[in-house]
């Protein structure tokens, strides 16, 4: 009979962590769970990521080898940075540990099974423009009607499908629910989606989305591979738990089947991605899915002011879906309550958040540590152009400057066009919109528009100037609609506008009869139309007026047809109109285009600033902190959406996003809103968003502002 022999772990050596001294009860608690499943719910400033790191330390001085334990992160950063923290706690090495987000756990995987996974050794990794050149060559043999304006493009075909393959959800849920103007086309989504996949095969290739759902695939087909790694990693933890999807939840059920030995962090209030997938019922529901799991609550705020927090809890208490919590502040009281200021526009609004970021400045406070949040990027022009006029440095995390997105510039080479004929590549931009035009037709398009407007017109004269007036005033080189509202009674000057249309054929008339490819003939001849509207009978319309006509013509068809994200872009055209609607003539609203983009473009390459005000999204803000936060555009249909008004679901998840504004200031939290937009969309009269109104009054400090504007 075989001797029975039990290897037993060899003690850890160096000195043990006082786990009582480091942490606060309830992160002890949580770092000291026996094992088994557990969820622990993470409130905002209550050092998460200590709680994680130190619950790896734990297992590993407790003989748990490095090699047993599986820690997913959302980014390699995070990762990284736990990683070096466990390093820095325990003696020995942490060879074998495996750390990293979720994709680069599964490449890891299906680079060790590329075979049984369906692909050859060496595959290749698309990034997402790689992805979506592939998809467009898929599309493009669909043969969708190229005279249909809304016919998607490959952007769309592979976001649609990401956004499938990520929730579990059926085709037409996806398209029913975020792609409605694209249900005619679900055969064609799915005929896509197995063209694409025969190429990625045909290529060796796979795409981000690959990377885990062909792990999760590849367990389920072969159970052996999956057992592997089931009784290799006996502790498995996951971080910011809340924002995983469907894809990824079945990974983490998948590698933990075996031993249960789960730990989850994240906090239910902060779950604010369901637009990219993410699905709020992991954490909601997982006591449900794991008999006997333990909760743990990590309650006490180690960033903010009590006063801050008063106003959070205040703020989150009507979700009915929630692990109810209450942050409390390891900070002393200050006797400050957070701000709430109403101000009369949105002009004012940019006014007051500049001059209290150059006061703040004054007093001490560095310009790094003030932040503006808002809910969508198009809420923020405004303040740019405000913060760019007084020469306050800043730094955008929620995408491009607003003047220089792709979008923005789309439209604008429309009106450049128009009211200067030889702009080539104002005309150029405009051409590459339609279908069939890239930039060898651009050229041969240019070449014969020039020369028909050439033989209809003769180099205008300079204007003489008027009597008594000076040919060399000068503002600084700024236009009148650039200065100070101070300065503009004394510097201002009527202006002479060129109109190089007066005496001229129609557009439509002058660009008909060019010779186009077959599939741009009926696109053109509606631009011709297009354009011909931004000049009727010769005369320049008014920058707002043009914009409208582009947008109902040409341009909001585009979008549909080539950006995921088609409703903030158009939000942020509709925010250029309004813009627009103070100027009578095109031309000095593009000088003002051109002056802020020009100026944003130096404020962003100079390398004298050592600090900047931040501008995000709060979405972009979800982890970061600032001494001062200012929340601006709470007005309801702003913050909350108007798309989310008639949703429950959604007014939760838009509640849980303010939350994450507010919980995100130390020192001083703003909250401010215009009571009067004219968008030119509904209403101009603003109400305050429902969730000031949902915070009791005696937690706030109502702003009355006065002044000259």
């Amino acid at each position: 009979m075989a001797r029975q022999y039990t290897l037993q772990r060899a003690a850890p050596t160096g000195p043990k962590i006082d786990y009582a001294a480091e942490l606060n009860a309830e992160q002890l608690a949580a770092v000291t769970a026996p094992p088994g499943p557990a969820l622990i719910i993470a409130g905002a400033g209550s050092g998460k990521t200590r709680t994680l790191t130190y619950r790896v330390a734990y297992l590993i001085e407790n003989g748990i080898l490095p090699h047993h334990i599986l820690l997913l992160t959302f980014t390699n950063k995070a990762a990284r940075e736990m990683l070096d923290r466990v390093a820095a706690l325990v003696p020995q090495p942490l060879d074998g540990l495996w750390g990293g987000t979720f994709h680069s756990i599964g490449n890891r995987i299906l680079r060790r099974h590329p075979v049984e996974a369906g692909f050859a050794a060496g595959f290749s990794i698309l990034d997402r423009e790689d992805a979506v050149d592939l998809m467009d060559e898929v599309v493009v043999k669909l043969e969708l009607d190229p005279h249909e304006k809304r016919t998607p493009k490959g952007e769309v075909f592979a976001d649609v499908l990401s956004y499938q393959l990520n929730t579990g959800f059926s085709l037409s849920d996806v398209l029913a629910e975020k792609y409605p103007h694209f249900l005619q086309y679900r055969d064609q989504f799915a005929l896509a989606r197995s063209r694409y996949e025969k190429k990625k095969q045909e290529a060796n290739a796979l795409d981000f989305d690959d990377l885990l759902e062909k792990t999760v695939a590849l367990f389920r087909k072969h159970p052996h591979i999956a057992e592997h790694y089931q009784r290799q990693f006996q502790f498995v933890l996951v971080d910011e738990y809340q924002d995983t999807n469907h894809l990824q939840n079945d990974f983490i059920e998948l590698l933990s089947a075996r031993h249960h030995n789960v730990m989850v962090v994240g906090d239910d209030a902060q779950s604010i991605y369901s637009w990219r997938g993410a699905d709020f019922h992991n954490i909601l529901e997982f006591p449900k899915r794991h008999a006997g799991a333990q909760v743990h609550k990590i309650e006490t705020n180690y960033r903010s002011t009590p006063e801050i927090l008063a106003v959070a809890n205040a703020a989150i208490a009507p979700n009915k879906k929630q692990f109810k919590k209450a942050l409390r502040a390891t900070r002393a009281a200050t006797d400050s309550r957070p701000a709430l200021i109403p101000l009369p526009d949105s002009g004012q609004q940019a006014a007051l958040v500049a001059q209290r970021i150059l006061e703040l400045h004054e007093e001490g406070m560095p310009l790094e540590e003030m932040a503006v949040l808002y809910r969508a990027h198009f809420h923020s022009m405004e303040l740019q152009m405000e913060l760019t006029r007084r020469g306050v440095p800043f730094e955008i995390t929620s995408g491009l400057r607003f003047f220089e997105q792709a979008h923005i510039k789309d439209v604008s080479a429309f009106l450049k066009w128009t009211v200067n004929p030889r702009d080539e590549v104002a005309f150029k931009r405009m051409a590459r919109l339609l279908p069939g035009i890239g930039a060898k037709s651009a050229d041969t398009l240019w070449a014969q528009v020039g020369e028909r407007f050439r033989s209809k017109t003769q180099e205008p004269a300079a204007p003489a100037p008027t009597e008594g007036e000076d040919p060399d005033w000068s503002v600084d080189d700024e236009p009148p609609s650039a200065l100070a509202p101070a300065d503009r009674a004394t510097r201002e000057r009527p202006e002479t506008i060129a109109n190089p249309w007066l005496g001229m054929p129609p557009i439509k008339d002058l660009l008909a009869g060019l010779k186009v490819p077959t599939k741009t003939v009926k696109a053109w001849e509606q631009l011709a139309y297009t354009l011909d509207e931004l000049a009727p009978g010769g005369k320049l319309a008014p920058p707002a007026q043009m914009i409208g006509s582009v947008l109902e013509a040409v341009y909001d068809d585009y979008m549909l047809a080539n950006f995921p994200n088609y409703e903030a872009r158009r939000e942020d055209l509709g925010t250029l109109a309004n813009f627009a609607k103070q100027y009578d003539s095109p031309q000095p609203f593009l000088d003002q285009l051109a002056l802020m983009t020009s100026l944003d473009s130096d404020a962003a390459q100079r390398k004298d600033d050592p600090e900047r005000v931040t501008l995000s999204s709060v979405h972009q803000a979800k982890g970061l902190e600032w001494r001062a936060v200012f929340v601006i555009w709470l007005a309801e249909g702003k913050f909350p959406t108007a798309r989310s008004l008639d949703n429950d679901a959604a007014i939760e998840e838009e509640r849980r996003l303010f939350y994450v504004a507010v919980t995100r200031a130390k020192d001083e939290l703003y909250l401010s809103y215009p009571c009067v937009s004219y968008s030119g969309y509904g209403d101009p009269l603003q109400r305050p968003s429902r969730f000031l109104a949902e915070i009791p009054r005696e937690l706030l400090e109502e702003w009355q502002v006065g002044g000259v504007f």
